[in-house]
């Protein structure tokens, strides 16, 4: 068998506090490690610490995580055993993903509406949530009784919980994503939640969510 990692985060940006303060559970971003090592994490997030609606397909690093203030960081990370097929077919869905990184774009809708319509599907669009669901489905390891898109964190992280390995606090040793940090004026926020959104609304009402399934 081979095995895969999906991590939980506590995350110390300003979304993750409010949204602590709304609900108690405690992690608000996952994601996905294919190597033992989890030197590298694969999910739907940000590129900029600093400029929430410029985001889409990110390889993260645990300076991501924790920065600044935060000298570390709280993780949840499940061990989730797969076959070496499963495994195989995951890292060419991710290097598709990566490939034709500059056309995804972050599924924001869904991941605001969670509560209200429970996820959906837009054309070339993840989540974390989203994206780490369609990860662990390809594992074969959990039973899911809907779409992958309709798990919330906490729902995957019960789907996960016979895979626990640690939970603990964890500290980046070099800093690899060097940018990540870097500041964003107004203005830069401003043209990319108007691209996020313009793409978002065009993407609904012209192209069928599930063209692009791999």
């Amino acid at each position: 068998m081979e095995r895969i990692y999906v991590v939980l985060e506590k995350s110390h940006t300003l979304l993750g506090r409010v949204a602590r303060v709304l609900d108690p559970y405690e992690y608000t971003h996952i994601t996905v490690c294919l190597d033992d090592d989890m030197k590298y994490f694969y999910s739907f997030s940000r590129f900029r610490h600093y400029g929430p609606f410029c985001s889409g397909f990110m390889r993260e690093t645990l300076d991501c995580y924790a920065y600044g203030d935060h000298k570390d960081v709280k993780l949840k990370v499940f061990e989730i055993p797969t076959t070496k097929e499963n495994k195989e077919r995951i890292k060419k869905f991710i290097a598709t993903v990566y490939r034709d990184r500059k056309n995804y774009y972050f599924n924001l809708y869904s991941a605001l509406t969670m509560g209200i319509f429970h996820g959906f599907r837009i054309y070339k669009t993840y989540n974390c949530m989203s994206f780490v669901g369609k990860i662990l489905e390809m594992t074969g390891a959990v039973y899911m009784d809907r779409k992958y898109y309709r798990y919330t964190i906490e729902e995957l992280e019960e789907l996960m919980a016979s895979y626990e390995k640690e939970e603990n606090y964890f500290s980046p040793e070099t800093v690899e994503n060097v940018h990540y940090m870097d500041k964003v004026g107004f203005w830069y926020n401003v043209g990319s939640f108007i691209k996020l959104n313009g793409t978002l609304i065009t993407r609904l009402l012209t192209k069928k969510p599930f063209e692009e399934e791999f």
